[in-house]
Parts: C-alpha cells; sequence; structure tokens
C-alpha cells in the first residue's frame, strides 16, 4: 500500500466515526445559519419589544380619545408596557437565571432587577424602555457575529469541494477533503486550486489574491508552491498535494477569523470586569438603602424600598452596555461598504494604536488596472503600428499588462497584426 492510499485508507475509517472531523464547510455553514437565527431572533424580539413601547405610549390618549376612561386607558397601557417588557427582556431573563444558577451576578440579572423594580414602583414605561435598551444591545452584538460568520462562509466559497485526482493512471473527481498528501491534482485553466500544493508539471500564470493579496498573477512553473483557493490561468497544471484540506492555508485564515471572532475587544473585556464588582455592588448598596434607614432611624420600611428600587433603576447601565457594541458594528460596517474588511472589535481597537503602516501597492494602493500611458517609438515606426505589434503578440495573453495594451489598441479602433501565443519566463 502507498503512502496516499494509506492516508485515504485511514481518512475513510476516521472521518465517520470522528464528528469534529467534518469538513470545514459543513461545520462554517451550520455556523453561519445559526449565527443568522440568533441575529433574526432578537431582531425581531427588540423589533416587536420598540413596536409595543412605542405604541404603548400613545395607547392612554388614543383610548381616551376613543371614549374610555382615563382609568381604563392607563390599564390598557400598563399592559402593553408589560407586553413590551417581557418579549424584550425574554432573552435577557434566561440569561439572568442561567447566571444566578451558576452563582454569578452580571449586568442580565442587575437589567432584570431593574426593570423589575421599576414596575414594583409603578414606572413602567422606564421597566420596558430598560429592556428594550439592552435587547437592541443584545441584537447589535448578535448583528457582528452574523456578519463574521458570513465573511468566513465567502472564505470557503473560494475553495472547490470536489477535486480531479490521477490514482493509477485514471483521472477521477473526488471529494476535496479525501485527496491525500501526496496525491497528484489535475487543475485545469480557470479552475481553483482544492489544496495545496507543489506544481509537478505544466507551466500557468495564478492568480493568488485571496490568498496573498497580490493581484497581479503569479508564473507557476515545476517546484513552486501553489495555495487553496487562487485560481489558475491559461495552463493546465498538475499539482502534488502537500496539505490535507483541513489544514491548508486557506483553512488556516479561516481559523485565524474564527480565533478573532471568539475574542472580545479590549473594551468589551473591560466593562465585564467592571460588571463583576459593579453588579453585586449596586445591589448590596440597594439592600442598604431598603434596610438600614429603618432599622437606625425607626422610619417606615415602604419609602425606603421604594428609594432602592428606584437606585437600581438609575445603576442600571444601559449605556455603557450598549457603548462597545454600536460602536464596533456602525465602525466595521461602515470599513465593508468602502472594501475594508476587520475581523472584530479587538482589530478594530488595535488599529487607533497603529503608528505605521506597510502597504502592498499593487492592488492596494492602485487599482491593479495597468493602463498605456506612453509608446515610445523609433525607426521610423508610428504609435498606431508599435501598438499594432504589441496587441498582436498580447491577443491571447491573460496577464494585466496584456491587457492594458489590449484596452488602448481597442480605444483607438487598431486590428493587432496577428495572433500570439504566451508562456511564462
Amino acid at each position: 500500500m502507498t503512502q496516499a492510499a494509506g492516508d485515504r485508507s485511514r481518512t475513510g475509517t476516521a472521518g465517520a466515526a470522528c464528528p469534529t472531523c467534518a469538513p470545514a464547510e459543513d461545520r462554517t455553514a451550520e455556523a453561519v445559519e445559526r449565527a443568522r437565527a440568533e441575529f433574526v431572533r432578537r431582531l425581531v424580539l427588540s423589533g416587536v419589544s420598540g413596536v409595543l413601547l412605542a405604541g404603548a405610549a400613545v395607547a392612554g390618549r388614543l383610548g381616551v380619545t376613543a371614549g374610555m376612561t382615563a382609568a381604563a386607558a392607563e390599564s390598557l397601557a400598563a399592559v402593553i408596557y408589560l407586553a413590551s417588557a417581557g418579549v424584550g427582556g425574554w432573552l435577557v431573563a434566561g440569561k439572568a437565571f442561567q447566571a444566578l444558577r451558576s452563582r454569578v451576578v452580571n449586568f442580565e440579572v442587575l437589567v432584570v432587577v431593574a426593570a423589575a423594580g421599576a414596575a414594583a414602583i409603578g414606572d413602567l414605561p422606564e421597566a420596558a424602555l430598560v429592556v428594550f435598551l439592552f435587547s437592541v444591545g443584545e441584537s447589535l452584538e448578535a448583528a457582528g457575529v452574523s456578519r463574521t460568520r458570513r465573511a468566513i462562509g465567502a472564505l470557503l466559497d473560494l475553495v472547490p469541494r470536489r477535486a480531479l485526482v490521477r490514482r493509477g493512471g485514471v483521472e477521477e473527481e473526488v471529494p476535496a477533503e479525501e485527496v491525500a498528501v501526496g496525491e497528484t491534482v489535475v487543475v485545469r485553466p480557470g479552475e481553483r486550486f482544492p489544496v495545496d500544493g507543489r506544481v509537478l508539471s505544466g507551466r500557468s500564470f495564478v492568480d493568488q489574491a485571496p490568498i496573498t493579496g497580490e493581484s497581479m498573477p503569479v508564473p507557476k512553473g515545476p517546484g513552486d508552491e501553489v495555495f487553496a483557493g487562487s485560481v489558475n490561468g491559461q495552463g493546465s497544471l498538475e499539482v502534488v498535494s502537500t496539505r490535507r484540506a483541513e489544514d491548508t492555508t486557506l483553512a488556516r485564515i479561516i481559523h485565524l477569523v474564527e480565533e478573532a471572532e471568539r475574542e472580545k475587544a479590549g473594551h468589551q473585556k473591560t466593562i465585564d470586569r467592571f460588571a463583576a464588582a459593579y453588579t453585586p455592588a449596586v445591589a448590596v448598596l440597594a439592600v442598604a438603602v431598603a434596610v438600614v434607614p429603618p432599622l437606625v432611624l425607626g422610619g417606615p420600611f415602604g419609602p425606603y424600598v421604594y428609594r432602592a428600587l428606584a437606585l437600581l433603576l438609575v445603576a442600571c447601565p444601559c449605556a455603557l452596555v450598549l457603548s462597545t457594541p454600536v460602536a464596533v458594528v456602525a465602525a466595521i460596517g461602515r470599513a465593508a461598504r468602502r472594501g475594508v474588511l476587520i475581523k472584530g472589535g479587538s482589530a478594530l481597537e488595535a488599529a487607533g494604536r497603529v503608528r505605521a503602516v506597510a502597504f502592498d501597492k499593487t492592488g492596494t494602493l492602485t487599482a491593479g488596472r495597468p493602463e498605456v500611458s506612453d509608446i515610445v517609438t523609433s525607426d521610423g515606426l508610428t504609435e498606431e503600428g508599435v501598438l499594432r505589434l504589441a496587441a498582436a503578440v498580447e491577443w491571447r495573453s491573460e496577464h494585466p499588462v496584456a491587457g492594458a495594451i489590449r484596452r488602448e489598441a481597442a480605444r483607438r479602433a487598431l486590428v493587432p497584426a496577428g495572433g500570439g501565443s504566451a508562456g511564462s519566463g
């Protein structure tokens, strides 16, 4: 048995029994769908909560206008406020309950207690507003996760799911994850490479922009390294696989993006550390406000309980919780519309500490689309004559410089002097 065959045998027997060995495409597709569903769920809940909140704000006046008594109109508004708080706080209450079961007091617990306290003292609009604002922050956080997952899915789309492999002198198409190290993969012109490898035979120009960012096609010949996800040019190549599909350069890039997604921004970590001390401190202070003055001064408990609940409401850190997700999502979205992809909040914060930047020129600071600026002639040749000859040589080439010459010839309505073929060198 050959080494490649042995690798295939081990993969075939172990892959089916190992849930973590599933193709990266399947795992990421599931993660993208989960992130999208979570975002939609949070968005719907916060949206419904906001609509109910707005409806409750006008329900009282509309009820009176429609002939209801003032008490009935207020009762209607109170029911709608409670519905708004219940819808918006559904997920928040679940997280708060889980935190309490784990004996942790976090921001979710404080929000729920503050909303309950506001309702207890009769301030239903404030209770619904607190829950709604927190649910908006949760929706924005889910939006950031969903966007990152979609970016990962777009990276995976760069790699073909099937590969043309030569086994025993016969070419057969197999799933890319079944290609073993050492097997020969045939990549036709215009196709993407399914695995990392080294060119065995053939010559071509390869577009490695998805991997390296270099917009100019790179000449490849025997012994040169190629990457999964890059695009083969005009020549057919035979490539010896050097890495399995789950260990390619692109797969490692995807892993880095996933790690960045799980990593919280620096400010978010600071907020979490602050919450660990702030929430218990506020709870203790509220209990002290409710209990200590009546015991020391001998007054009734009622007014001080009211003040303690008011303290919890005022101390609810909605602005603090919303600040980081809102800023990060807004910045990443604005950058994406301008063609800049940011991995997450940590990378965004790190950009603020950058003091020097090294740019790749071609395709980054420039468009990566060369144009003819001047034509230098000699020996009595005209610009049109030189351009016709150059266009004939470059007519079938896919190189960007050849494209510039062809476009200039077409702009001047020139017919090439003849055909030609391209080769690396």
